[in-house]
């Protein structure tokens, strides 16, 4: 719509606005993105979300919207006469978009993390399995939702391809993170061609980070962790 004003609070290396950016790239929306210091948050974002005080946060026209998954509807419902269009038109599969969505965030990416900060070999073992065992689930979502086309969205990318998309670098850093090779060929050839072929797009090179560069703030990210959790057990003892 002619007129609008369209922010970005985000992070670099935030999966979270990764997925609000490739909308906005995928629609060809003009907007002002603004880097957050994560330890130094600005008076903006914790402004406009006051709650969670986490990015991404989107401020269209003044009025901020939180929440990847919030954001990304948003833009496709607001947004509509900007191609591509994101969510399915069909009720059905709009609900299946969003289930599969969900499950993405509370199983691949919960469980990603329980595996990324496991302390022992043991745990570190079962963790893995679980992680294998929903992206199998999710080999079989993009079966399901592709219908044999290219993407989730069919011929042309869609909503889950974006929620999923946001997360590829991370993914893609799982091996060197974690010691497993969550994309196979062997075990889950669609998503492996799907992510090859969603990398391979002029819009997501231009959104996604470099992968060596989320590998090693997610090692950063692990050491203040750990550095923390020991300064922790050092003032109880």
């Amino acid at each position: 719509m002619a007129g609008d004003e369209l922010k970005l609070l985000g992070h670099w290396a935030s999966e979270w606005a990764c997925r609000v950016r490739l909308a906005l790239q995928l629609k060809g929306l003009t907007y002002e993105y603004l880097e957050e210091d994560l330890d130094n948050k600005s008076e903006l974002l914790l402004m406009s979300n006051p709650v969670h005080k986490k990015v991404p946060v989107l401020i269209h026209n003044g009025k901020p919207i939180c929440e990847s998954m919030i954001i990304v509807q948003y833009i496709d419902e607001v947004f509509p006469g900007a191609s591509p269009s994101l969510l399915p038109s069909d009720p059905y599969e709009r609900a299946a978009a969003r289930f599969w969505t969900t499950y993405m965030d509370d199983k691949l990416v919960v469980t990603w993390i329980q595996t990324f900060f496991a302390k022992t070999i043991e745990e570190k073992a079962e963790r893995m399995k679980q992680l294998l065992a929903v992206v199998d689930t999710l080999e079989g979502a993009l079966e399901e939702c592709s219908k044999g086309k290219p993407f989730f969205g069919g011929d042309s990318v869609g909503y889950l391809d974006v929620m999923l998309g946001g997360l590829l670098s991370w993914l893609h850093g799982t091996e060197a993170l974690c010691g497993v090779d969550l994309f196979n060929a062997t075990r889950t050839p669609l998503l492996s061609a799907w992510a090859e072929r969603f990398g391979a797009l002029d819009d997501a090179k231009a959104v996604l980070p470099d992968i060596g560069r989320v590998i090693e703030f997610a090692k950063m990210w692990r050491a203040q962790m750990a550095a923390t959790e020991a300064a922790t057990a050092d003032t109880k003892n």
